[in-house]
């Protein structure tokens, strides 16, 4: 082999360890097309699509909004049996108050 066979191989390779590199990290970042979720008018089902919110916590949710009326600032459904901070934190980017569904 010569040596520019060699270099182009070699510069082959990296190309592609950079695109695989370039790959991975698109689709480990969050995703900013997504619609994020009404909590006010969201199903049971499109709760349960938050980081953490299984059933039984989208359930509470609902059960809250229903009793308590509309959520006026993201922050309040920490107020909801099962989401404490930690929770929250992951889902906040996630969710929103506002007057019309916005999830897909």
């Amino acid at each position: 082999m010569t040596n520019i066979t060699k270099h182009a191989v070699a510069f082959g390779i990296i190309l592609a360890f950079v695109a695989v590199t370039f790959l991975q990290a698109a689709a480990l970042a969050p995703s900013t097309s997504q619609a994020k979720i009404n909590i006010n008018t969201a199903s049971i089902s499109e709760l349960q699509q938050l980081p953490r919110v299984g059933s039984k916590v989208a359930q509470r949710i609902v059960d809250y909004r229903e009793k308590h009326g509309k959520f006026q600032r993201i922050e309040e459904i920490m107020k909801v049996q099962g989401i404490g901070e930690k929770t929250f934190e992951g889902m906040k980017d996630q969710i929103t108050v506002g007057d019309k569904a916005t999830s897909p």
